[in-house]
């Protein structure tokens, strides 16, 4: 079963090492969603940033596909049909009808029906001196819409990577009664060490929410080198999980009375 007993909710965050192949890095994904779903019976997978492509603004048009209708799409929608969970689809390069490029989370339901999509609201575009230089908005459109997806009678808002520094994005959601954040992001070796765990903290405090991030790998050989630690924070700003810098498979039960402050009594 998917939904364990006593109201619990377990997801599985898979934290995937990408190369230059896009066919090999959804199979890779695919197969990936089979193993845990079989070993862990979770109702929600969630996937990394850029899951399907090298992440580099030079990739992004050549990896590019429409959603729905894109192998990528096709693939995510049959694992969760087959395994009758919820998958939180990373993020792809997608290519939407007037040609434009987005950085974008699609979200499938257990009967592999697309229940919606989150276009990365702020792009990356940040040089830092001594460390790293990088725009997406030489390539990348920005999108503009909130996504919330409802689970089973739980809100849960949708953001990717750099979204994450922005605290209004995440009042928002939690304005609009979200209990968890979810973040696919590729943190690089500059701003990772001094702020992924921090920001993931910072908004889930700030909040009074879970904030949950999906991290590519850690790959020392490429382009961008992801600093990796996918995590699931609570309310508090404990960290419940993480994962390592390399390619990882985290597990978290997540209460079902998740912890809902009233604002208007604090």
């Amino acid at each position: 079963m998917s939904q364990l007993a006593g109201g619990i909710m377990r997801l599985v965050l898979l934290q995937l090492k990408g190369v230059k192949d896009k066919t090999s890095n959804v199979l890779n994904a695919v197969s990936k969603i089979n193993q845990v779903a079989q070993k862990y019976k979770p109702r929600l997978v969630a996937l990394p940033e850029c899951f399907n492509c090298p992440y580099g603004t030079k990739y992004f048009r050549q990896y590019s596909e429409p959603i729905p209708d894109g192998f990528t799409s096709q693939e995510l929608s049959a694992a969760a049909k087959n395994h009758g969970i919820y998958i939180v689809g990373g993020t792809i390069p997608e290519l939407d009808e007037n040609g434009s490029i987005y950085n974008t989370c699609t979200i499938w339901a257990p009967n592999g029906n697309l229940i919606t999509k989150y276009r990365k609201m702020h792009l990356f575009d940040i040089d830092v001196k001594g460390g790293i230089r990088f725009r997406e908005s030489e390539t990348l459109a920005a999108g503009s819409d909130f996504t919330v997806i409802d689970i089973e009678g739980h809100k849960i808002g949708i953001g990717i990577c750099y979204d994450m520094r922005f605290e209004e994005l995440a009042r928002v959601y939690r304005n609009e009664g979200c209990e968890m954040l979810i973040y696919p992001g590729a943190f690089n070796m500059t701003t990772g060490p001094l702020h992924w765990e921090l920001l993931q903290r910072s908004r889930a405090n700030d909040n009074q929410l879970y904030v949950v991030t999906i991290s590519p790998a850690r790959d020392e050989e490429a382009e961008y080198i992801a600093w990796g630690h996918s995590m699931v924070v609570d309310p508090w700003g404990q960290i419940l999980k993480s994962a390592s810098h390399g390619e990882d498979i985290v597990v978290a039960d997540i209460g079902r009375n998740i912890f809902s402050p009233d604002f208007n009594k604090c």
